[in-house]
């Protein structure tokens, strides 16, 4: 049975000659080049689209004279179908035939969101381009996730998914030059630009071929654990959503915390430290997400993972006590270590948990759910502490939180396969 990209047999194991030798094995599971640099342009053009959907939304309907509260209802709506998709988002991409079918409509939604918002900038609109875009993001992502599997498998992903997150940061930070750019000439370009990157991203999705897919042979034996339902009770699974969710609960509202702090202390370059801000944990994604996708799987994920929380402890105690702007951006470099290592290792442990089950994607949805919650509370929480107790003890509390969640991923399982 072909792999492709959407969902794999039960109990599947890769199809290999019986007198294949390791170094033939290997060679077996390296895809075709092209196939490979598809899916490199592919995650890089989807960062690109994606981008155009940030912060430009509130400057776009804030221009056209929309009030506070009706850009805060938008949001939020998507910020609601994005947590509530993440789990069908996933199931979807498990029972489709093909991943790559799949993926091309979800980019062509969001082209068709991106032209209604530039077109027709009233709220009816505008609140259901919100709510397209957020449902095909639900799909977007385990989509590039199935993909990698189907073409490397299980024993090269990790390399694969760091190759995925070098790609996807320099697209966004290629996307947010480009955007804000145009947004300088004309708000409304933003969002014809973004919807033009589709074009681009669906030839990508085309030049990832079929055939290029491992193949699976299916066992005759297929266990009732392997149903849906025995993710939400595996306790590793659930286990890794706790530790994402403390992760997102301490570090989403640390950039946003640091900004408003930043527009106190001197509003005129705020704006422009909070980018830079932006753009250095960018660069460092692309730089080591590579080694981090090799280092997991020479070193295990656990310890990856650990460090990973260790580094935004650390992150939150200097914040809390550094003023000088040119130690703030040092201190945000430690964001992309934390980005390259939670965006390679987070896939890659789900990956791993649910080997031989058929529900990757379905994991991935129950992990980001986690994520979403955990964002969605960090900046609420964040604010109240920041507004009664001052920044410094709410910096202090979010590395507090930093450190429970390393608690958890010490206690998390090593989940690489060559493991005992």
């Amino acid at each position: 049975m072909e792999f492709d990209g959407g969902r794999f047999d039960r109990r599947a194991e890769p199809i290999l000659s019986p007198s294949a030798s390791p170094g033939q094995t290997a060679a077996q599971s390296r895809s075709p080049v092209a196939s490979e640099r598809g899916l490199d342009w592919f995650t890089f053009f989807l960062a690109d689209i994606q981008t155009g959907f940030g912060p430009f939304v509130a400057i776009y309907l804030t221009a056209h004279e929309w009030a506070q509260l009706d850009i805060g209802l938008v949001l939020t709506a998507g910020g609601l179908v994005a947590l509530a998709g993440q789990m069908p988002g996933g199931a979807l991409v498990d029972a489709a035939r093909s991943a790559r079918l799949l993926g091309g409509i979800a980019v062509t939604a969001i082209c068709l969101s991106a032209l209604a918002l530039a077109i027709w900038p009233n709220f009816a609109v505008v609140m259901g381009s919100r709510m397209l875009h957020a449902a095909a993001s639900c799909v977007l992502g385990p989509v590039v996730a199935a993909i990698s599997l189907g073409l490397v498998g299980h024993a090269a992903l990790g390399a694969r998914l760091g190759r995925n997150a070098r790609f996807a940061s320099i697209g966004n930070g290629v996307a947010a030059a480009g955007m804000g750019l145009c947004g300088y000439i004309s708000n409304q370009g933003v969002f014809f630009l973004t919807a033009a990157l589709a074009a681009p991203a669906i030839l990508a999705l085309m030049r990832i071929r079929s055939k290029d897919f491992m193949v699976f042979k299916q066992e005759s034996v297929v266990t009732a654990a392997s149903g849906p339902g025995s993710l939400f009770v595996d306790r590793r699974l659930l286990l890794f959503a706790a530790c994402v969710l403390l992760f997102q609960l301490a570090n989403a509202a640390m950039l946003p915390m640091m900004g408003s702090i930043l527009t106190m202390r001197s509003s005129q370059w705020a704006s422009t430290l909070i980018g830079a801000c932006i753009v250095v944990p960018q660069l460092i994604v692309a730089g080591c997400a590579p080694l981090v996708g090799r280092r997991a799987d020479s070193w295990g994920r656990r310890p990856l993972l650990v460090a990973c929380f260790a580094a935004l402890a650390l992150r939150g105690v200097l914040f809390a006590l550094v003023s000088n702007p040119y130690l703030i951006l040092a201190v945000q470099a430690l964001d992309g270590v934390c980005a390259a290592i939670l965006g390679v290792t987070l896939p890659l442990i789900v990956a791993d948990i649910t080997r031989g089950t058929g529900r990757f994607n379905l994991g991935l949805g129950i992990v980001g759910s986690a994520v979403g919650i955990g964002a969605a509370l960090s900046t609420t929480l964040a604010g109240y502490t920041l507004d009664h107790f001052g920044s410094v003890l709410t910096f202090y509390g979010l590395a507090f939180t930093a450190v429970c969640g390393l608690g958890l991923a010490a206690l998390l399982p090593e989940t690489r396969p060559d493991t005992p």
